[in-house]
Formats: C-alpha cells, sequence, structure tokens
C-alpha cells in the first residue's frame, strides 16, 4: 500500500514536472518570438530613422541651395556701373536660372533707349548690392520657395547715392537645383 502510494506521488510529481517543463518550453519560445519581434521593429526603425535623417539633409541642402541662389541673382543682378557690366549680369547667373523666355527678356532687358543708345552709360547709372537676408519655405516635394530683402545703392549722375530694399521672390526646383521664376517688388 505504501509502495502504491509513493508511486502515485512520484507519477503525480512526473506529471507536473512534465507540465512545468511544457509551460517553461512555452514560455521560452513565446520569449524568443517577443525577441525576434523587438528586433524587426529595431532595424524598421534604424530604417526610419536614416530615411528621415536623409530627407531633412536632402531637404535643408535644397533649402540653403535655394537661397543662396536667390541670393547670388541679387547680388549679380544689382551690381554695375556701366553698359558692359549691366550686360554681364545674365552670364554670371544663367547656370543657377532656367527662367521663361518673356522673364529672362523682362529680367534682363538690353539697358538701352529707344534711340539705341545706352541709358546705363548716358545717365550715370550705378547700382552696388550692400547686403541681404534670405528665407525659404517648402511648398511642396520638388519646389521650394525663396524670399529675399536686399539692400541695393543706387545713384545717377548728379544724384546721391540711395539706400532702396527690394524683395525678391523666386521658386527654385529641388531636382535641377535652379530658379525657375523670381518676381521683384520694389519697397518703399
Amino acid at each position: 500500500m505504501k509502495n502504491k502510494v509513493l508511486i502515485s506521488i512520484m507519477g503525480l510529481l512526473l506529471i507536473v514536472l512534465g507540465i512545468m517543463m511544457s509551460i517553461t518550453n512555452g514560455k521560452r519560445a513565446q520569449i524568443r518570438q517577443v525577441r525576434k519581434e523587438v528586433s524587426q521593429v529595431n532595424k524598421q526603425q534604424k530604417q526610419v530613422t536614416t530615411q528621415i535623417d536623409n530627407l531633412q539633409t536632402t531637404y535643408n541642402a535644397s533649402d540653403e541651395q535655394a537661397k543662396n541662389d536667390l541670393l547670388a541673382f541679387a547680388k549679380a543682378y544689382y551690381t554695375f556701373s556701366s553698359q558692359s557690366d549691366y550686360d554681364k549680369r545674365f552670364s554670371k547667373v544663367s547656370s543657377i536660372l532656367t527662367l521663361s523666355n518673356d522673364q529672362q527678356n523682362n529680367l534682363f532687358d538690353s539697358g538701352l533707349d529707344a534711340t539705341g543708345g545706352s541709358r546705363i552709360d548716358n545717365l550715370g547709372l550705378t547700382s552696388q548690392y550692400q547686403t541681404a537676408t534670405g528665407y525659404t519655405s517648402d511648398l511642396d516635394n520638388q519646389t521650394i520657395e525663396a524670399l529675399a530683402t536686399i539692400i541695393v545703392q543706387t545713384s545717377g549722375t548728379g544724384q546721391k547715392a540711395i539706400n532702396q530694399t527690394v524683395l525678391l521672390h523666386g521658386w527654385s526646383d529641388t531636382k535641377t537645383q535652379k530658379l525657375t521664376s523670381i518676381k521683384i517688388n520694389q519697397i518703399q
């Protein structure tokens, strides 16, 4: 009788031990699965972080490029002291522009009067870029809007030099890294 009880208790212990091992193995399998999923999430998080960093770097670089191009345009556009300088303005910035023909013709006129004489030389017109502050804003995935407030010193024969404030408004294509449109507004 004692042997039967002892064998029964040992049998129960073996059954309990088997159940415990089964539960433990099940928990270990769950832990392995959770670790695997956490590892996948960490990899995905690193990929997303890298993609965000790349987008920020690309946007910041394009943003800075758009602003620098607009300021380079302003410096070339508003610096001349003769007809010859006036004529060279477009060649100084042509590599950063893709303007429509109408806009290019409006921005870069010949500087000649109705008789074909030079307004610039005849009136002694000069313009000197002084300083500027630029700003940018993202319009969409391909276009950056850039604004610049420019201080320009202008004068003519017999005239006192005056400072003028000009607002430039440009749009830059992030794929070509060129200004596609520019508007100029005088600020009084």
